[in-house]
C-alpha cells in the first residue's frame, strides 16, 4: 500500500514539476519581492538599524528566506485550485491510484519550488555580502527547519486551496503570513516596539524561528527558541494536515 502511494505520488508530482520548469517565472517571482525587500532594508534602511555587532545582512537574512518561504506557498493554493476548477482532480479520482497522493504531489512540488527559490536569496545575500562561520551540521538544521515551516505552510496553502471560491481567494491567504516577519524580530530588535506589538512579536512563530536560524548561522547558542520554534512549526502542520484532510474528503464525498 506504501509503494503504491509513493508511486503514484512520484509520477503526479513529475507532473506538476514539468508545470513549474515550463513557467519558471512562478520561482522568480517568488524570489523577486524577498530580494527587493532585503536591498531595500541593506542599502536604505540598514544604516538607522540597530542589528547589534553583526552585520545588517547577517540580521536580516533569516526573515527574509521565511518571507520567500511564505510567498512561494500561494502558488500551491493557486495550482491546486487551478486543477479542481479544471476537473482534473476528478478525473485523477476516477483512476485507480491513491487518493491522497493528489495533495501530496502538490506539497511536493511546493518543497521543491520554494527550495529553489531559497537557494536564489541565499545566493543574493552572499553577493551582499553574507558571511556564515557556521558548520554542516548548523546549515543542514537551518534546512531542516525550513523545509518543517514550507511543509506546515504548504498544507496551510493546500486548506485554502480546497476551501477558496475565486483565483484571488487562492492566492489571499498568504498576505498575512508574508506581514507576519515584520512584525517580529526579522528587521529590528523587539526591545524597540510599544508593549503591545513587542507582546505580540514576543509570541508569535516567526520570532522563534528567525532567532533559531539566525544563532545557528552565527553559531551561537539557540537556547529554548529552537523547541518553541519546532512546536509551533509541528502545531501548524498537524492543524493544517487534519483541516485540509477533513475538507478533501467533504469536498469528494
Amino acid at each position: 500500500m506504501t509503494t503504491h502511494v509513493l508511486g503514484d505520488t512520484t509520477v503526479l508530482l513529475g507532473r506538476s514539476l514539468r508545470h513549474v520548469v515550463r513557467s519558471p517565472d512562478t520561482i522568480i517571482t517568488t524570489a523577486l519581492m524577498p530580494i527587493a525587500f532585503m536591498l531595500l532594508f541593506v542599502y536604505v534602511f540598514g544604516g538607522s538599524i540597530d542589528a547589534g555587532s553583526q552585520p545588517y545582512v547577517d540580521y536580516l537574512l533569516p526573515g527574509i528566506l521565511l518571507i520567500t518561504v511564505a510567498s512561494g506557498i500561494s502558488y500551491t493554493s493557486y495550482r491546486l485550485f487551478l486543477d479542481l476548477q479544471g476537473g482534473i482532480v476528478e478525473r485523477f479520482r476516477s483512476l485507480p491510484i491513491a487518493r491522497s497522493s493528489v495533495l501530496w504531489a502538490h506539497v511536493g512540488t511546493s518543497l521543491v519550488a520554494n527550495a529553489t527559490s531559497v537557494a536564489v536569496v541565499l545566493l543574493v545575500a552572499v553577493l551582499l555580502g553574507f558571511r556564515s562561520g557556521a558548520g554542516l551540521l548548523a546549515w543542514l538544521a537551518v534546512a531542516g527547519i525550513l523545509a518543517l515551516f514550507t511543509l506546515a505552510l504548504t498544507w496551510v496553502a493546500v486548506l485554502a486551496g480546497l476551501s477558496a471560491r475565486s483565483v484571488d481567494g487562492a492566492a489571499a491567504f498568504s498576505y498575512p503570513i508574508v506581514l507576519l516577519p515584520f512584525v517580529s524580530s526579522a528587521f529590528v530588535l523587539t526591545d524597540t516596539m510599544p508593549g503591545p506589538v513587542w507582546a505580540f512579536a514576543e509570541h508569535q512563530p516567526v520570532t522563534s524561528i528567525v532567532e533559531t536560524i539566525r544563532h545557528l548561522l552565527a553559531q551561537q547558542p539557540v537556547g529554548t527558541d529552537i523547541w518553541v520554534a519546532l512546536a509551533w512549526c509541528v502545531g501548524v502542520l498537524l492543524a493544517a494536515y487534519t483541516l485540509a484532510a477533513l475538507a478533501y474528503r467533504r469536498r469528494f464525498a
